[in-house]
């Protein structure tokens, strides 16, 4: 299977999964929005609303990398300059989810 194809159905099947996910983030802000400051971290430190909020996180940021590498792959034509904007994406990609994952992990 060549390249764009695997890119391809990755985008489709992390859009698929992105979207409940999303639902289920926003009718929880929504109902937290508003709330005092230990309903909101106890609502993180609820381990079903950890684990989600970090799938939610890692398929969010898998999501945006390939569609910001696609944009790169059309629009720049130096590939010095587009295979180092991949992977400072890729790299940011892995670093800002471990990141909110390990933050959200200590509450």
């Amino acid at each position: 299977m060549i390249k764009a194809t695997k890119k391809w159905i990755f985008l489709k099947i992390s859009g698929v999964i992105l979207v409940p996910l999303m639902l289920w983030f926003i009718l929880n802000l929504i109902s937290i929005y508003d709330q005092e400051y230990l309903n909101v971290v106890n609502f993180f430190t609820n381990s079903l609303s950890k684990f989600l909020f970090s799938i939610f996180i890692v398929v969010a940021y898998f999501f945006s990398a390939l569609s910001i590498s696609e944009v790169f792959e059309d629009y720049i034509m130096n590939h010095k300059i587009k295979n180092v904007a991949n992977r400072l994406l890729h790299i940011s990609a892995v670093a800002i989810p471990l990141i909110t994952i390990i933050l959200i992990s200590i509450l």
